[in-house]
């Protein structure tokens, strides 16, 4: 028997997780630094997600090329598809503050049998994995330049 999950029931599945951080996650090897997620970044081989909130975006900045799509809004399931379909084959890199929400999505589109998306836990704040963005000295915009950078498909 085929199991089919509708985005109705990987979002149940995200939302589920959210709460459940696990460092079974960062063993994997769809977990990428923030110095190889820019790196592929600027050489187009990826699109990366900023899954925090609209608050989040305007205290600290947006990474640069960061597509805006929070977790907190009721279309983040039908954005975040859009985004994977706009990647065009690229994989899709998900950030948020310090990996949490990032690895909480990863571990519901995994468990929904979905590929092709990594995990950059250190985020914008830096973890246990790293320094973060923002530490690391990575381009950032603010989030008016972010949001009008979006893709009109992701709007």
């Amino acid at each position: 028997m085929e199991l089919f999950l509708t985005r109705r029931q990987v979002v149940t599945a995200l939302v589920g997780t959210a709460a459940m951080p696990s460092i079974l996650s960062a063993q994997s090897s769809d977990i990428w630094s923030v110095g190889q997620a820019y790196e592929a970044l600027i050489a187009d081989q990826i699109r990366l997600i900023d899954v925090r909130s609209r608050a989040e975006w305007d205290e600290t900045g947006v990474a640069e090329g960061a597509w805006t799509i929070s977790l907190h809004e009721d279309r983040f399931p039908e954005r975040l598809f859009a985004a994977r379909e706009l990647a065009d084959g690229r994989p899709v890199a998900l950030t948020c503050a310090t990996g949490g929400r990032s690895g909480s999505v990863m571990r519901g589109l995994r468990q929904a049998g979905y590929t092709g998306f990594i995990d950059v836990s250190e985020g914008m704040l830096g973890s246990s994995l790293g320094p973060g963005w923002i530490a690391a000295g990575l381009p950032i915009v603010d989030v008016e330049t972010a949001l009008a950078a979006l893709p009109a498909g992701l709007v």
